[in-house]
């Protein structure tokens, strides 16, 4: 259990330009091999230093992402090509998203201040009391928003956006097909759809129908009462989240100008799968003169900034599946791991539990 308090009764404990103090000690998860849930353990550790760039938030929540599950297990196997580890996870504390407080400040950061309420993403190191996070990759938590909302938007807001506005290029009047809504990333596209002016289809279970449609959907496709491929409708834009059907099946539910994104890394095995489902999209895309394209998230200020504003304006509101203390964390990846969570998973810290 950290030994700091809110910064609102102890003010900078660390001070504006703290290196960190050897003196405290934090909680966190921590993971020193690939594998399964149960290579996940708990530990008290020294708090990480700030670096100059960087500022040290103290995590009030942090929440899961299908990311993250990639990031535990390894698989694909490309993703240890690219710079997350090779044998063992390049960050032994997991976790991507968060919100929290600013505890101290790198030298070289000018726009935040200690005692700030902020959200944001990091590579590593969200599921623990406190965490370093490049000073780029925070914006301020909207006053009137609770923690865990705005930990949900960093990662799965950021592509939920950036696939329909920026892949899709998504505009208002259009109508966009959103496959896998009832995910983190799917009912924050639902709801991004509904804010840029889009009308929107959206593809879930049966158990999740009124939830999406609670969300703003103009309809909602129970895939287990109905093949979406009947509903008689083209989209200007299809966002695919789950991969579970060949790319060529949506064609019929595209305009002649429509864009496929596909945000998914489909089926194809752990180590060339991704690539061969590249390559399955963009050669149907190819074959069809259609814009089909794969798509990847990359972290940005202004957007982060964006999400803040819609989360402000109430025009998103993150789905919160269930909360999990910090000793629970292993069980937030096995329910998001065997598909049973409705939007985001939330971990909770111990010094915001009350």
């Amino acid at each position: 259990m950290s030994t700091l308090r809110s910064p609102a009764t102890d003010g900078n404990d660390l001070g504006p330009n703290a290196r960190g103090d050897h003196r405290l000690s934090m909680t966190a998860v921590v993971v020193d091999r690939y594998g399964s849930p149960d290579v996940l353990r708990v530990e008290t550790l020294t708090p990480p230093i700030v670096a100059d760039d960087a500022a040290l938030v103290q995590v009030r929540a942090a929440t899961l992402c299908k990311g993250d599950v990639h990031l535990l297990t390894g698989r694909p196997h490309a993703l240890r090509l690219a710079g997350y580890g090779l044998r063992r996870p390049a960050h032994r504390v997991p976790g991507q998203s968060l919100a929290g407080w600013v505890r101290a400040v790198g030298r070289n950061v000018t726009g935040l201040r200690v005692g700030q309420e902020v959200f944001g993403l990091v590579h590593g190191g969200a599921f623990a009391e406190f965490a370093v996070v490049p000073a780029d990759h925070l914006v301020p938590m909207p006053a009137n928003r609770r923690a865990e909302q705005a930990a949900a938007l960093p990662s799965s807001g950021l592509t939920a956006l950036q696939a329909l506005r920026n892949a899709g290029q998504l505009q208002s009047g259009q109508r966009a097909l959103i496959n896998g809504a009832s995910g983190g990333v799917g009912t924050l596209a639902v709801q991004i759809a509904k804010a840029l002016g889009a009308e929107v289809t959206a593809v879930c279970s049966g158990r999740n129908v009124a939830t999406i449609t609670a969300l703003g959907a103009d309809r909602v496709v129970d895939y287990q009462q109905e093949d979406v491929a009947r509903c008689g409708l083209s989209h200007d834009v299809i966002l695919d989240l789950v991969g579970n059907r060949p790319p060529s099946d949506w064609l019929p539910l595209m305009t002649r100008d429509g864009v496929f994104v596909s945000g998914s890394a489909g089926p194809g095995g752990d180590w060339v799968g991704p690539l061969v489902w590249m390559a399955r999209v963009a050669a149907v895309g190819a074959l069809s003169r259609r814009r089909m394209t794969p798509f990847l998230m990359r972290p940005n200020r202004p957007d982060l900034l964006t999400l803040g504003s819609l989360l402000e304006r109430g025009q998103v509101l993150p789905v919160i599946d269930r909360r999990f203390s910090l000793a629970q964390t292993a069980d937030a990846y096995r329910r998001l791991m065997e598909g049973h969570a409705q939007g985001t998973s939330v971990i909770t810290m111990p010094s915001d539990a009350a």
